[in-house]
């Protein structure tokens, strides 16, 4: 007979297994899993599952292997759980009768020697508890084991009865197949607690898909099963018994003790003949006598539910593996489709596409299209004299060639990242994942104000091309010249040879957008010399290229900050507290 519990006492294994426990359970509370995949659903339920059999019933039973064995008693609507569980005791304890749901609440029923092992919150810490009651003279089945709140489906009522042996307690659940949501979730939630079940089950009933899931579920975990077949007709107990037996053995469940309960009548207190319960009291009672065999039981019982556990979190570790494939190919997408028009930009910035239109009018406007150019031609060594000469005349500002610029290069950064939006956008809605994400927001254009920041990017970079062009004509021989040119003029001759690097700045062919380049690298070299202009313009564009980039990874982020924050190495390290779970059930 066992008293109040003591402050367990681990060895060094026990205590690693309970750390162990509880690293999983802090994995499994940490496994979210918020994309929207076909299995995350299921990988989501098996992971609140496995942490509730770990709260309910693997925790609390590492900790305390001494304490007494939990028999729940589960089965179909109907079946006569409660009328049995009355059968064991000897008396009325449970309510039972017609109208269903009937269990409204789980009453367990323990040896008053050992309430401490189940006041406190050791099993099932999620339910309240409640202290039910013991009448010495007959009281109606509905009204036995009443407790105060008697709706409430968080409460487990407690309930002292000396009719049941030390060293067991016996837990009516509420039916496996009840029409009440609540009723099912509760009574899954029992029987994972379970050290051993007793399953009930009737002549016409005992083939259902829905108990058999949960005789599977303990064929799984390796537990110890007592199966009743209760309301059998007179004459049809061997053919119906061998039947249930034969399902039994092909479904790994041969070990299962089987009692048969005749149909009979009940009395005025609605109890079965002593008699008919006797095989079931016996065998309950020879369990709770033998100390040795009861940890036998907890610890086979243990052990097949760690070993079911581990392949539970093993599918939650393959299901996060998942997730990050999911959502690493949706950032590969919007990285692709960003990079893309990256390298869009780049390309137009380069072949010379942005030398038409209004830039080319407004450069040709600057450096005139008649005298200037047979001057270029006939003799780039006389233009180099003249240059300067020319430009102190008063050609059209220079700052409308930059403003042409700015509006040219803007509308190709604002087409681009709408064309990388929209492709984000499409690649996203293909996906299960992506569309959650996404849901009803259409990202598929730019954000507000994006070609404001596109404008101002432009103009910062075309004052940084300016400061560049100072920097470079510090202390040279020509800084009276090229001051003489206007840093507005250089800057935009500058802009016009980076617009048409394709091949560098040698070899440029005159036909591009009319000259316009050869003029801007011609005017540059008489200034500052060949290297200076190739390394100003190299230097401008790898600025223009990050400006883009940047801007472009700004608008990325709409689509990217849609992903769930990832711990990258929770799937490894859920695949090895698998592993260890394994192992931890082998050890015994």
């Amino acid at each position: 007979m066992q008293g109040a519990p003591t402050a367990p006492s681990y060895g060094g294994t026990a205590l690693a297994a309970v750390t162990l426990l509880e690293e999983v359970r802090d994995a499994l509370t940490g496994a979210t899993l918020p994309l929207a995949l076909p299995e995350a659903e299921q990988a989501r339920r098996e992971a609140g599952s496995a942490v509730a059999q770990l709260d309910d019933y693997i925790l609390p039973r590492y900790r305390s292997l001494d304490a007494p064995l939990l028999a729940v008693v589960g089965g179909s609507t109907g079946a006569g759980k409660s009328t049995l569980v009355n059968g064991i005791v000897g008396h009325p304890v449970t309510r039972s009768g017609a109208i269903r749901p009937t269990t409204r609440q789980p009453i367990l029923l323990h040896h008053p020697s050992e309430a401490a092992w189940f006041e406190g919150q050791r099993v099932l810490p999620s339910l309240s508890r409640i202290r039910g009651y013991v009448t010495s003279s007959p009281v109606p089945a509905s009204r036995a084991g009443a407790a105060p709140d008697a709706g409430a489906m968080s409460s487990l009522v407690l309930v002292a009865d000396p009719g049941v042996p030390a060293g067991i307690a016996v837990l009516d659940a509420p039916d496996v197949d009840s029409i009440s949501d609540d009723n099912r979730k509760l009574a899954a939630q029992l029987l994972a607690a379970a050290d051993l079940w007793i399953f009930v089950t009737t002549a016409n009933r005992y083939a259902d898909a829905v108990p058999w899931k949960l005789l599977l579920d303990a064929a799984s975990r390796d537990i110890m099963v007592g199966v009743v077949l209760d309301r059998v007709p007179a004459g049809a107990e061997a053919e119906v018994s061998a039947d249930l037996r034969r399902l039994l053995d092909r479904e790994g469940l041969g070990a299962a003790q089987l009692f048969v309960i005749p149909e009979t009548n009940l009395d005025s207190l609605g109890m079965l003949p002593a008699g008919s319960v006797l095989p079931l009291k016996t065998w309950l009672a020879d369990l709770a006598a033998d100390a040795a065999g009861r940890s036998d039981i907890a610890r086979r019982t243990l052990n097949g539910t760690v070993r079911a556990l581990a392949g539970r979190v093993a599918a939650v570790a393959q299901a996060a593996k998942d997730q990050h494939h999911a959502a690493d190919a949706l950032e590969a997408a919007a990285m692709a489709a960003y990079r893309d028009a990256a390298e869009r930009i780049l390309d137009s910035t380069r072949d010379g596409a942005l030398l038409r239109g209004e830039v080319l009018a407004r450069w040709q406007d600057f450096v005139g299209t008649g005298e200037f150019f047979r001057t270029l031609e006939q003799n780039v060594g006389r233009f180099r004299d003249r240059v300067g000469a020319f430009f102190r005349g008063e050609p059209p500002p220079a700052v409308r060639v930059e403003a042409a610029i700015e509006t040219g290069l803007q509308a190709v950064i604002v087409d681009e990242a709408a064309n990388a939006a929209e492709d984000t956008d499409q690649r996203w809605r293909t996906d299960p994942a992506g569309r959650q994400l996404l849901g009803k927001d259409d990202l598929s254009g730019t954000t507000s104000g994006f070609e404001d920041r596109a404008a101002a990017e432009i103009r910062a970079w075309q004052e940084a091309l300016m400061d560049l062009i100072r920097t470079e004509g510090q202390g040279k021989r020509t800084q009276a010249r090229w001051l003489s040119f206007g840093i507005n003029g250089l800057g935009a001759a500058l802009m016009i040879v980076v617009f048409s690097m394709t091949a560098g700045l040698t070899g440029l062919e005159v036909g591009v957008a009319g000259g316009t380049a050869v003029v801007g690298q011609r005017l540059l070299e008489a200034v500052f010399g060949e290297d200076a202009v190739r390394r100003m313009a190299e230097k401008a564009r790898e600025d223009l290229h990050v400006r883009c980039q940047r801007l472009l990874q700004e608008e990325r982020q709409k689509f990217l900050s849609r992903l769930p924050e990832r711990d990258e190495h929770a799937p490894e390290a859920l695949a090895a507290h698998a592993d260890a779970l394994v192992r931890l059930a082998d050890r015994g």
